[in-house]
């Protein structure tokens, strides 16, 4: 994914922006800036890299007064919207960290991320004061703005995906469920989605802390519930008992089963990485009231030292009636992912319900081109 993002920094992408710059700052020297991000070693830079040497172009190319060079950025940045435009609170991250420059700084990213995202960025400004930048949070938690607010949680999170992780958040996130409970009501999708995410991440370091949000907040309001289901996913995943139990998912009941009768098929019996099989899957559920189940299938993938791990799927996540019969297919594909690299050998592959394994199969993976 972002190997391809990074090609939306083209020559004429940023040709185009050095010339809304050049409108405001007559100074701006177009093809210097050009030639200074486009040298012999653009090519190899990922994602991040191309846009942290834009942010220093600028900073070589704009007034050397730090304030001076975000009011020129203050005039262009309504018409510069979008995901290429992180390069702005990236400058504020590469050039503003100064004690003198905080406030104009904190500006900034309030502005800048409503016009593309300050998540990144403000992470170093919390690893430098976390004191100091939770306050910050902690108003930018109840901002007009869905992206400021939004802002507050991603930015925080302890485990961001391309974001450097916080480490003291991962050890304490006491300061990040502070700004969280702001939120727990949010309005806006797209910030509850941050705080579920965030949430999540916590409870990869701190299960029981998130455990005992949920029952806090579950049944206080219809957003904090989505919150709270979307937040414990990873929990649900790993089959914890409470959690399980908190969102209503059947058990086996004394001598009584949930499920009664499981069958998992594979075709065919053995694949080549990059090829597909057909999995079939049968459950038969209990007699008596409806229950909710989560069907899943998990395979146990070889890795490069020959030990295994495993991955699940989900197939199914309903409510049904009591005496269900639960049948279904799904096709899976072998073919090699930039998160997941395929080894020969047999794949144990298992049937699991409400986290119990119910059934399972096998299936022998072959050296592509076998």
């Amino acid at each position: 994914m972002a190997e391809a993002l990074k090609e939306m920094y083209h020559p004429e992408f940023l040709q185009g922006f050095g010339e809304k710059v050049k409108r405001v700052y007559p100074a701006f020297d177009g093809n210097r800036f050009l030639a200074q991000i486009m040298d012999a070693s653009w090519e190899e830079l990922a994602l991040k890299g191309r846009m942290r040497r834009i942010s220093e172009a600028l900073g070589v190319n704009l007034p050397d007064s730090y304030e001076e060079a975000v009011h020129i950025l203050f005039q262009i940045d309504e018409e510069c919207v979008g995901f290429p435009y992180l390069f702005f609170p990236d400058f504020v991250e590469v050039h503003g960290q100064a004690a003198q420059d905080w406030d104009l700084s904190m500006n900034a990213l309030e502005r800048f991320t409503q016009r593309s995202s300050a998540e990144f960025a403000v992470r170093a400004f919390i690893m430098s004061d976390p004191e100091r930048m939770m306050k910050q949070m902690l108003d930018w938690a109840v901002h007009p703005s869905e992206h400021v607010r939004r802002l507050a949680s991603e930015g925080c999170r302890p485990r961001l995906p391309w974001g450097q992780a916080l480490t003291m958040f991962k050890k304490d996130p006491a300061p990040v469920l502070e700004v969280l409970e702001l939120l727990k009501e949010d309005p806006s999708l797209y910030v509850r989605k941050s705080v579920a995410n965030n949430l999540n991440d916590i409870a990869k370091d701190h299960p029981d802390v998130v455990i005992g949000l949920a029952k806090r907040w579950i049944g206080v309001h219809p957003h904090t519930d989505w919150i709270v289901r979307h937040a414990c996913r990873t929990l649900i995943r790993k089959a914890d008992p409470e959690v399980l139990g908190l969102f209503g998912y059947a058990k086996d009941e004394g001598e009584t089963p949930l499920v009664s009768e499981a069958a998992l098929k594979i075709e065919p019996a053995s694949v080549s990485i990059g090829g597909r099989s057909e999995l079939v899957y049968d459950v038969q559920i209990r007699g008596g009231e409806s229950v909710r189940v989560r069907i899943e299938y998990g395979i146990d993938f070889i890795k490069a030292n020959g030990r295994t791990s495993r991955k699940l799927f989900l197939l199914s996540d309903k409510t049904v009636p009591g005496g269900s019969r639960l049948q279904g297919t799904r096709a899976h594909s072998w073919a090699d992912l930039t998160t997941r690299k395929h080894y020969p050998g047999e794949h144990r592959i298992v049937l699991v319900v409400n986290g119990q394994v119910a059934a399972e199969t096998a299936i022998r993976v072959e050296a592509e081109g076998r």
